[in-house]
C-alpha cells in the first residue's frame, strides 16, 4: 500500500559475467557443449544439458558469496536511516447530546520538556490520553491529572515501560479509592499512548479506541472491552460476575474501568470489573502516518477504516491535526452519536500524507446490464 514501491533487485547481474575464468570446469564443459549446439550438430541429450546449465546458474546466482559475476551494489541511498517521527497533535472535545461533559483528555507532544527530569528518556517522546468518565467527572479528572506521574515514578520506568504502565494504572486506581474528597463511585475508561523514539505503546482499559493510519489502512491498536466480548465474558463469569443485556452486573456497559469502587472488592482482590490495561506495542515506520484516539462516542457511529480514510483526506487538504479532529467530531455528530465526543489526532510527520498511486489494471472489466441494474437498486435502497 505504499505510495512508491521500488521493485528493483538488490544486486545487478553484469552482462557477460559468466566466463571461462569464473565458472567451474564442469560448467565450462557444458558451455562448450552449448557452443556445439550453435556451431554444429546438436547433441543427443540437449534438453538435459540445458537444464543442468540453467540449474547451475540459478544456484550460482542464489549464492552471492561465489564469484560468478554478480555484484552487490551498496550505496548510501540503499541503507535506510532509522525512521524517527516528527510529533504534532490536535484534539477536539464536544458535549454532544448529553447533559453533562464527562470526558477528559491530555496531549503532550514534548514529553522530555514536560517532565523536566534527568531520567534518560528516548527522543522524541510524547504522551496522549483519552478518559471517558461515567457517574460524574471525579474519576476522569483524577486519572488525567495523575496517570503520567504514576508511570514515570514507577520503579520499572524507563527500563521496562510496559510493566511501568500496567503498574501505574493499578496504582492510580488505588490512589483514587483513597481520595476521600472525591466521589469514588464515579468511574472512567482510560486509553493512553506513549511514544519513545519510534516505539508506540498503547494501553487501554475500557471502550475507547486507538487506530493507526498506515498508508490509508486502519490498524486497530486496542480492543474494546465490552462485557459481551468473548474473552471479557469468560473472565467476568470466572470471577463471579454476570452480564445482563450487555451490562456488567446490570450496571456498567464496559468490562474494564478505573474507579467505580462500589462495584469492586478490597484492593488487590480479583473482581469482574478490572482496571488492568491491555497493551499493544509497535515500532513506527515511514508508512505510519497518524494515530486517532477517540472515545466510544466516535466509534459507535464510525468504523476504524472510515475514520482513517476521512482523517487522511483532511490531512492531505490542510495538514492540520486539530482541524482534522474537529472534522471527525463534526461527522460523528452528523451521524447522531448519543455520547460525549473526544478525538485526538497525532501526526508522525511534518508533511501531509502522500497521494497513493494505484497502478492502472491492464485487465478490462465490464458489468452486464443485469448486474448494473442490480447495483443501482442496491444504491437506491
Amino acid at each position: 500500500m505504499a505510495a512508491r514501491m521500488d521493485f528493483s533487485p538488490p544486486f545487478a547481474i553484469i552482462e557477460g559475467g559468466y566466463t571461462n575464468d569464473n565458472v567451474p570446469d564442469m560448467d565450462n564443459e557444458k558451455l562448450d557443449n552449448e557452443k556445439q549446439v550453435t556451431l554444429g550438430k546438436p547433441p543427443r541429450h540437449l534438453s538435459i544439458m540445458q537444464h543442468c546449465v540453467s540449474s547451475g546458474r540459478l544456484i550460482a546466482e542464489a549464492n552471492l558469496e561465489l564469484d560468478v559475476g554478480i555484484v552487490v551494489l551498496k550505496s548510501s541511498s540503499d541503507e535506510k536511516t532509522e525512521f524517527l517521527p516528527v510529533l504534532r497533535s490536535g484534539s477536539c472535545a464536544e458535549i454532544g447530546p448529553k447533559q453533562y461533559m464527562e470526558d477528559e483528555h491530555i496531549c503532550i507532544d514534548d514529553l522530555i520538556g514536560h517532565l523536566e527530569t534527568t531520567t534518560k528518556v528516548p527522543s522524541p517522546g510524547a504522551f496522549y490520553g483519552v478518559f471517558d468518565g461515567h457517574g460524574g467527572t471525579d474519576a476522569a479528572i483524577f486519572i488525567r491529572e495523575n496517570i503520567l506521574k504514576f508511570i514515570v515514578e514507577d520503579s520499572h520506568f524507563p527500563i521496562c515501560v510496559e510493566k511501568a504502565i500496567k503498574s501505574a494504572f493499578l496504582k492510580a486506581d488505588y490512589a483514587f479509592a483513597d481520595a476521600s474528597s472525591l466521589d469514588i463511585s464515579s468511574g472512567t475508561t482510560a486509553l493512553t499512548a506513549l511514544i519513545f523514539g519510534r516505539t508506540l505503546i498503547i494501553a487501554n482499559a475500557g471502550d475507547c479506541r486507538a487506530v493507526l493510519g498506515r498508508r490509508g489502512r486502519a490498524i486497530e491498536m486496542s480492543k474494546d472491552h465490552k462485557p459481551n466480548c468473548t474473552s471479557e465474558r469468560l473472565r467476568i463469569e470466572k470471577l463471579g460476575g454476570v452480564i445482563y443485556d450487555g451490562y456488567l452486573n446490570g450496571q456498567l456497559s464496559v468490562a474494564r474501568a478505573l474507579g467505580d469502587w462500589h462495584m469492586k472488592g478490597p484492593k488487590g482482590s480479583a473482581c469482574p470489573l478490572s482496571a488492568e490495561p491491555e497493551l499493544q506495542v509497535t515500532d513506527l515506520s515511514d508508512e505510519d502516518e497518524f494515530l486517532i484516539m477517540g472515545c466510544d462516542g466516535l466509534w459507535d457511529v464510525m468504523s476504524s477504516q472510515c475514520a482513517v480514510t476521512m482523517a487522511r483526506k483532511e490531512l492531505m487538504l490542510h495538514n492540520d491535526p486539530e482541524r482534522c479532529s474537529r472534522e471527525l467530531v463534526r461527522e460523528a455528530l452528523k451521524r447522531n452519536t448519543c455520547d460525549n465526543l473526544t478525538v485526538i489526532v497525532v501526526c508522525f510527520s511534518a508533511e501531509p500524507p502522500p497521494r497513493i498511486e494505484i497502478p492502472q489494471s491492464r485487465v478490462r472489466r465490464s458489468i452486464s446490464s443485469e448486474g448494473l441494474n442490480l447495483l443501482k437498486g442496491v444504491l437506491d435502497c
